[in-house]
């Protein structure tokens, strides 16, 4: 059969287009627009005519598949919980200046959403944390950062009953499938050098042993600095906070990474 250019016109007619639909008229066209019947035809401005139908019908009929794609849903932020003493509860500072919240902030500002939780307690040793473990770290906790120690160096407490605490702390979590972050603590002097090797060797070595990632000494470049530290010497400023998060974020980032990797 031959097509002529008046045949093709009435079949793309504006009405038909709308009334067929435009699978119909694609349908149509193909099961009489053949490569033989447009080598048979003698008519440049026919050829053109043909190749456009085709390639306008064929624009129309994709463009709603991609109208119709849907956006890639937004990642969900992490559910984070920092499971600490009174470093991390924020003792003698505002709420907004606590170590959650300002490492909170930090991570939004590089585009990484966290939903974090605050479960300091002021006064709490490795013991207490695990003692209310359950209740602190709720259902769908996805990542807890572990800051518990520093009182129990501060009363001399003996280092196998922290490291038996920090133990299960981290044997729990594991069965649960939580992913874990381990900040470190060092002993002070007053209790003699072998009380401080005991003490400060339970972190790399509970890291070791569990396989989670280990931030050396919580305090690291705020102990000891008067200006970056309260009145009492051992609890930090708002700005010896901002010294902790800043030095642990790099971890942090690390961290919270290997997590977003898992869910894909």
């Amino acid at each position: 059969m031959l097509l002529t250019a008046g045949s093709v016109l009435r079949l793309f007619r504006a009405d038909d287009f709308f009334k067929t639909g435009v699978g119909n008229v694609l349908t149509q066209a193909i099961s009489v627009l053949t490569i033989p019947v447009i080598t048979r035809l003698y008519s440049p401005h026919d050829y053109g005519l043909y190749a456009s139908i085709i390639a306008l019908t064929t624009v129309a009929l994709a463009a709603p598949a991609f109208a119709q794609a849907p956006a890639a849903a937004p990642e969900r932020p992490v559910k984070m919980v920092v499971l600490g003493d009174s470093l991390s509860a924020g003792l003698g500072l505002s709420a907004t200046s606590a170590f959650p919240v300002r490492l909170q902030k930090a991570l939004n500002d590089k585009g990484i959403k966290v939903d974090m939780t605050n479960a300091g307690v002021s006064g709490d040793t490795s013991s207490g944390g695990r003692d209310r473990l359950d209740w602190s770290v709720p259902e769908g906790t996805e990542a807890v950062i572990v800051e518990l120690g520093a009182n129990d160096a501060l009363r001399g407490i003996d280092p196998a009953v922290t490291r038996a605490a920090l133990t299960e702390i981290l044997t729990r979590l594991k069965a649960r499938k939580i992913a874990v972050l381990l900040c470190g603590m060092l002993a002070p002097p007053n209790y003699g050098t072998e009380y401080a090797a005991r003490f400060n060797a339970i972190y790399p070595e509970l890291s070791k042993s569990f396989g989670v990632p280990l931030y050396p000494f919580f305090l690291e470049g705020v102990a000891a600095e008067a200006k970056l530290n309260q009145p009492d010497g051992l609890h930090p400023t708002a700005e010896g906070i901002d010294v902790i998060v800043k030095n642990m974020l790099p971890m942090v980032e690390a961290f919270l990474g290997t997590i977003s990797g898992q869910r894909s």
